[in-house]
């Protein structure tokens, strides 16, 4: 049997959504192994002077416990 645990990240990116969530993976992988997914939760982005200054994102990474 198979047991997965699943953290919450916040994640932020002056790019792009896609970036957010890929930062937020790639943080999670340098202390966890067997990631296996990642669910976005919650997407808002920060708006100054009428322009977009960051992208935010609440992810759930799920991994296997061995």
């Amino acid at each position: 049997m198979a047991i997965v645990k699943v953290i919450e990240l916040i994640s932020t990116s002056e790019k792009s959504i896609e970036d957010a969530v890929e930062n937020a993976v790639k943080e999670a992988s340098k202390t966890i192994q067997n990631i296996d997914s990642v669910y976005v939760q919650d997407i808002k982005a920060h708006v100054k002077d009428g322009k977009i200054t960051t992208y935010g994102c609440i992810c759930k990474v799920s991994f296997r416990i061995e």
